[in-house]
C-alpha cells in the first residue's frame, strides 16, 4: 500500500496507460481522480476499479479547456482538500494529420498543443495550490521518444513533448524547495489504442520491420510498465528523483 491515504489525480485515466495508472494507485491505497474526456470510457473505467475494491471518483474533462480545469481541480479540493499525486498523462498523437513544419496546418499545430502542452500547463496550475497547501505533492509529467530525439513528420507533437521535458525540468528547480517533485516519464512503442489507431491502424507501418529493427528488446511495451514507474515516482521510493526524465522505450532513442 504504497500510496495508502494519498490523494491522486490522473489525466487520460479512462484507457491505456492512464487506466493502468490508475487502477494500480488505486489498488496501492490512494483515491484516484479519473480525469477523461470520454464519458462512456471514464465511467466504465470507474466502474471497474470501483468494483475491484479501489476508492476512485470519474471527472468528465478536456484538459485544453481551461475553465473545465480549474473547476475540477476545484471539486477535487472541495472533496478532499488536498491533492499529492498529479499524473499528467493525457496526450494526442494525430498521426498523418500531424507533418513537417512546411505542410502541417495551423489548425492540427494548435489542436496538439492545446492538449498536449496547454493541457499540461492547466492541470499543473490548478493542482499545485492544493499541493502547496501540505508543501507535499509529486508531478508526473507525459513526454515521449519524440521529446528527446528528432521525430519525422510529427512536428506539434515533436515540440509539445520537447516543451514538456524542459517545463519539467524548470518545474522541478521552482517547486522543489516548496515541496513538490516534478519528474517525466518519456515512453515509446507501448501498445496502447492510441498507437493502434496511429501506427497499427496505418497501411505503411510495417510491424515487423519497426520491432525488428527500431527496437533493442524486440517487442512492444505495455501500459502496465509504464504504470509501474508512473507508482515509483509517486510514492516515497522516489523521495530524492527530482526533475529526472525517465525514458522507458525498450532503448529505441539509443539506437
Amino acid at each position: 500500500m504504497r500510496l495508502e491515504g494519498k490523494v491522486a489525480a490522473i489525466t487520460g485515466a479512462g484507457r491505456g496507460i492512464g487506466f493502468a495508472a490508475a487502477r494500480l494507485f488505486a489498488a496501492e491505497g490512494a483515491k484516484v481522480y479519473l480525469l477523461d474526456i470520454d464519458e462512456k470510457i471514464g465511467a466504465e473505467a470507474e466502474a471497474s476499479i470501483i468494483n475491484d475494491g479501489g476508492k476512485v471518483k470519474f471527472i468528465q474533462l478536456d484538459i485544453s479547456d481551461r475553465e473545465a480545469v480549474k473547476n475540477a481541480f476545484s471539486v477535487i479540493g472541495e472533496y478532499d482538500g488536498k491533492l499529492e499525486v498529479l499524473y499528467n498523462n493525457a496526450s494526442v498523437f494525430l498521426g498523418k494529420q500531424d507533418n513537417i513544419i512546411s505542410e502541417l496546418s495551423p489548425e492540427i499545430w494548435d489542436r496538439i498543443l492545446g492538449i498536449n502542452l496547454n493541457g499540461l500547463f492547466y492541470c499543473c496550475k490548478y493542482a499545485l495550490p492544493l499541493m502547496l497547501a501540505n508543501s507535499n505533492g509529486s508531478i508526473i509529467n507525459t513526454a515521449s521518444s519524440a521529446g528527446v530525439i528528432g521525430i519525422p513528420k510529427c512536428d506539434a507533437y515533436t515540440a509539445t513533448k520537447g516543451a514538456t521535458v524542459s517545463l519539467t525540468r524548470s518545474m522541478a528547480v521552482e517547486y522543489g524547495p516548496m515541496g513538490i517533485r516534478v519528474n517525466c516519464i518519456a515512453p515509446a512503442a507501448i501498445k496502447t489504442p492510441m498507437v493502434k489507431e496511429s501506427n497499427l491502424d496505418d497501411p505503411d507501418f510495417d510491424e515487423k520491420v519497426f520491432l525488428q529493427k527500431g527496437t533493442p528488446l524486440r517487442r512492444w511495451g505495455y501500459p502496465d510498465e509504464i504504470a509501474r514507474i508512473a507508482l515509483f515516482l509517486a510514492s516515497e521510493e522516489s523521495s530524492y528523483l527530482n526533475g529526472a526524465i525517465i525514458v522507458a522505450d525498450g532503448g529505441i532513442t539509443i539506437t
